[in-house]
Parts: structure tokens; sequence; C-alpha cells
């Protein structure tokens, strides 16, 4: 026992020893101003500290420091930046220095396979193979005109689901949110794995998911001293590792049959002479003509390491894909719709628009298949729908900090010195409700982009950035942009949406840090389907 005491404390002085060290010198150099640390100490309260609660530590700090401060986290100065103006210095005209990302974490290490996926790759050559592989084979508008069938598959699916429960549920209204993911699930697995797969299946990819994914951050310890962490922590290392076992054991059997699935069918058209092959009758869709992104993983090469993905890396590719497509997008779809149940007449107002456009919803029966729905087409001549979108994602941003970044070398920035290695951090919320740049900007008002083009990429300036900015943005804000305005304009056409209890502000719209920031009490919503009028609507 003494033995183990005495390592303990030297390996205690040694580490505040050179944290020590590191936080003198960084005082000589000219870093954005922040608080003061104590080496370790400090660490550990910010490690003990969630997302929200450190983003109410930075709103304090930049009221007294201004809008770019400096915080020692880790062995390395984390940098915060909430200016619009800075942002776009840093992540534009200074994009190939903060483009690189952190190194990974032990813990990240383990779900990213070492930084092997687009989200957390080194700013490189493995980086840029991965997204070109993305943006041209999957986000290629030709590509996602190609999912068109798939996505009026997943909203009938989900209307059903919703005239179903509101049906059975109205006294306590319809809780929307697990059907959002649900459906935004559904759609990405198609997407990726090119099957629509049972819904066994489904649930059983989403429930290994959504452990992984709602419990990572219990594992945030592991990080704090890892050599140490393996002997105090090794129950909760173990309970990491099986949940990336569960993970593995659940996907790679798919992309295994999906892989042979796209060999049979290539072997099947050579022996053709390249005719068209039929699908299975067993299946429900023709998935012949349909590339998943599976199938664009399987023959890339990582320039670096001359090789092919390992199933490992496709897994984390995959798991990625997933993710990004649909916790964000179900989370914001969420947020509009609490804000359309909370103010009537936006609600009302959009739906006329609708309405202008295709007529009105077709009446819906219990376990009707034959739903009319608005199609992707129909979108382009809906400009309050675009504005109702766009105000959902600067109100309520889905993360209220874009990944970190990291500088490849000492940059200067507002004359300040941001040092290599250095992580930054972009505050995505606090610019969205800047009030030099937004009247009123915590209400809710879809009418502030009517006439007014706001550019998203960020290319000209920075005034919201809900998907990034700069070489790092989502490569999906496209296809998100698509869904959110497809799957509104059809929840509005086919129901009225009110509030599940009365009062004067029935819709709370208290926030909580999951994977992304999601309602504190989702939304729960009386749905009332339209009434088909004998009359067209004015």
């Amino acid at each position: 026992m003494e033995t183990w005491w005495m390592i303990l404390i030297s390996l205690g002085i040694a580490a505040l020893v050179r944290s020590l060290f590191a936080l003198f010198t960084s005082e000589k150099k000219n870093l954005p101003p922040g608080p003061r640390t104590v080496p370790v100490i400090s660490n550990l309260l910010w490690l003990r500290k969630s997302s929200s609660e450190m983003e109410t530590v930075l709103k304090n700090l930049r009221d007294k420091y201004g809008p770019i401060i400096t915080l020692r986290i880790w062995s390395r100065p984390a940098i915060f930046v909430a200016s619009h103006k800075v942002a776009h210095q840093a992540l534009v005209q200074n994009g190939a220095v903060f483009s690189d990302r952190p190194k990974a974490l032990p813990t990240s290490k383990i779900i990213n396979s070492d930084q092997h996926n687009i989200n957390s790759a080194a700013y490189g050559p493995t980086w840029r193979i991965l997204r070109r592989n993305l943006t041209s084979e999957i986000l290629h508008p030709s590509r996602v005109k190609s999912y068109s069938g798939a996505r009026l598959w997943v909203l009938g699916i989900l209307i059903n689901r919703l005239v179903v429960e509101s049906t059975s549920t109205s006294s306590t209204g319809v809780r929307v949110v697990d059907h959002f993911q649900y459906a935004m699930f559904c759609l990405l697995v198609v997407m990726c794995f090119g099957d629509r797969l049972q819904e066994k299946q489904i649930k059983e990819i989403e429930t290994v998911n959504r452990q992984m994914l709602l419990s990572f951050s219990r594992f945030n310890v592991l990080n704090f001293w890892p050599s140490l962490g393996k002997i105090v922590f090794r129950n909760r290392w173990k309970e990491l590792f099986q949940m990336q076992q569960n993970l593995e054991n659940v996907l790679i059997p798919l992309i295994r049959s999906r892989i042979e699935l796209v060999k049979q069918r290539q072997q099947q058209l050579d022996n053709d002479h390249h005719e068209q092959v039929e699908a299975d009758e067993d299946k429900d869709v023709d998935n012949s003509d349909t590339v998943a992104y599976i199938d664009t993983l399987v023959d890339l090469e990582l320039p670096d390491e001359k090789r092919k993905l390992n199933e490992g890396e496709i897994v984390s590719l995959c798991r990625e894909f997933l993710n990004a497509g649909t916790d964000t997008t179900s989370t914001a779809l969420q947020w509009i719709m609490a804000n359309l149940v909370k103010y009537p007449a936006i609600q009302s107002k959009l739906y006329h628009e609708i309405v202008g456009v295709v007529g009105p919803s077709p009446s819906k029966q219990l376990g009707d298949d034959s739903l009319g729905l608005i199609k992707e087409e129909d979108l382009q001549t809906m400009p309050y729908l675009k504005a109702v979108v766009l105000e959902g994602l600067r109100r309520h941003p889905p993360g209220h900090f874009v990944l970190p970044h990291s500088v490849t070398k000492d940059v200067e920035l507002e004359g300040y010195l941001v040092p290599k290695d250095a992580t930054v951090n972009f505050m995505v919320a606090e610019m969205g409700w800047d009030p030099k740049v937004w009247d009123d900007p915590m209400d809710f008002k879809p009418d502030r982009f009517r006439g007014e083009e706001v550019d998203l990429t960020g290319s000209r300036e920075i005034k919201m950035m809900p998907f990034g900015a700069g070489r790092r943005i989502c490569p999906g804000a496209s296809l998100a942009l698509l869904h959110l305005e497809l799957f509104v304009a059809n929840l509005i056409w086919h129901f009225e949406w009110m509030p599940a209890t009365e009062g004067d502000d029935p819709i709370d719209l208290s926030e909580k840090q999951e994977f992304t920031v999601v309602m504190k009490n989702p939304l729960q919503a009386h749905l009332i389907p339209r009434p088909t009028p004998s009359i067209a609507l004015p």
C-alpha cells in the first residue's frame, strides 16, 4: 500500500512540475486573455463540468475578457472564439492553418480507429481522400437525387406512425422525437448499407449505436492520466471496449453481406453482358442501381499508408455517417416543430404557403398506405419554409460548438498568438445569438430571412455557422437542409400541431446536452390531421 502511495505522489509531483513549466512558458507568450489556472487541479475541474456548464462559464468569461478566450485544458491551450469576424479570419482567410484536428484522446482513438474517419482525421491526404469520396460518391447532387425514393419511403413510415400514435394518445399527445430519430436513422441506414433492412435489424443497429453515443461522456475520466487510469479504472475501460465490440458485432456482418452482394451483382452483370439485373423478389425495393456508402469504401486506398481500409475503419466511417445525419437532423427537426407549436401564427403562415404550392393534403385514414407526399421539386417555391428552417438552425443549432480545430503552426489572430498545436473552438450558438448581428436574437422570427440571402458556407462573411465554415465545413450541409425542408413541409401539410398541455407557455424550450443540444423536456404535441376542404384555400 505504501509503495502505491509513493508512486502516486511521485507521478503527481512530476505532472505538476511539468504543467507549471508549461504554464509559465505560455504566460510569456501573447496568448488571448483568460483566467489563471492551477495545473492538474484545473484539468480536474474542467473534466467534471458538463458541456452546458462549460458554456455558461465561457459566456461569463466572454463578458470579462472579450470574444477570444484562452483556457488551459490538458497540456495545451484551448482557445474559444465567439466573434463572427475572428471566425471568418481563422476558418476562411487562414483556412489551411486552422483546418487540422487535435490529436485524438485515448478513448476517442477507439471509436474513430485512431483518427481514420472524416471528422477526426488530421488535415492531410487521408482526410482529403475520405472527404472527397463522401462528397463525390454519396453527396453529389445526382447521387442525392437517386435516394429520393428512400426519402419518400421513410416519410411514409413517419407519417403513418404519427397517425397511429395520435389516435391512441389523444390525452397526452405524441412524443415525437423518437419517431424523428427512427425515421432519420432508417434513411441513413439505406444510404449506408444500400438496403431497406427489417425493423428488427434497424433497431439492433440503433440500440448499440445510441448506447455508445449517449454514454461516451462517462469515459472522459479515462483520458486524464491514461497510463494510471488503465489500472484504476480498468472496469470502465473494459466497458468501453465491450461497447465498441458490440457495435462491430452488429455492423461487420452487414458490411460483409453488402460487399458480397455487390460482388455477386457485378459477376451477374458480366455474365449477362451488362444487362440490368433484376432485384431479388423477396426484396421490397430494387437496390441494384443504388450506390451505398459501403460500396465506395471497399476499394478506397489510404494514400499515406498505401493500403485499403480494414473492417474496423469501415465500421468507424459507417458509425460517423449514421451519427452525422441522424441526431443532428432529428434534433434540429424537433426544435423547429416545437417553435411551430409554440407560435401557431408562424405555423399557419407556413401551412398556407405549402397549400398555395401543392394544394390541400389528402385525407388520412388509420393504416392508409396511399399517402400523398410533398415532393422535393415542390420545395423550390417555398421561401417561407426555407426561412423557418434557417431560423431554427440559428436559434437552436444542434451543436453549440463545432468540432475542435487545431493549428499547424504559430499564427497571429486579432493581435494574439495562437501557438502551434493549440486547440481552437468556435462558439456557434453565441454567434447565432449575437445582438450586434441579429435583432431580438432569442426570438423565433423566420421573417428575418425573407429577402436576405445568408451564406451558410461563410465564404463571404460569417453571420451564423450551424455547419461550421471553411475547409472543415460539414460536407452534408446541403443534404441536411433538404431533409429538414422536406420533413417540415410534409409534417405541417399533413397535421395541425398543437400543444399537449394548456397554459400561457405550454412549450418548454429549455436545453440539455446529449450528443447534441436537445430539448430538456421532449416535445409532446397533439397532431390533428388536416381536413380536405371542398374548395381550394386562398
